[in-house]
């Protein structure tokens, strides 16, 4: 299992897009979470296999419907001790 800490720049806020990574997290049975941050970039911790990870990143740089997605940042962080795939609130 690995996991990635990530930060989405662009139009990613008001358009449904964490629980849109909620449904895409859940339906490929990963663990973490997603929240808003106040500066207007959406926050993940995703973990998993290594190659499904890399699937909800790959699918996180479209996003849902109406994104725009011109940055991704991403870096290894601990695996969650939590189970299931949350979303948590601003920051």
């Amino acid at each position: 299992m690995i996991a990635k800490h990530v930060f989405l720049a662009g139009r990613v806020q008001g358009l449904g897009f964490r629980d849109w990574l909620v449904g895409r997290a859940r339906e490929l049975g990963l663990v973490g979470w997603v929240r808003n941050r106040c500066d207007g970039r959406v926050e993940a911790l995703i973990a998993g296999e290594a190659a499904v990870v890399e699937e909800l990143l790959r699918a996180c740089r479209c996003g849902p419907p109406g994104a725009y997605v011109r940055e991704v940042s991403e870096d290894l962080a601990q695996v969650p001790s939590e189970p299931g795939f949350v979303r948590r609130p601003t920051v």
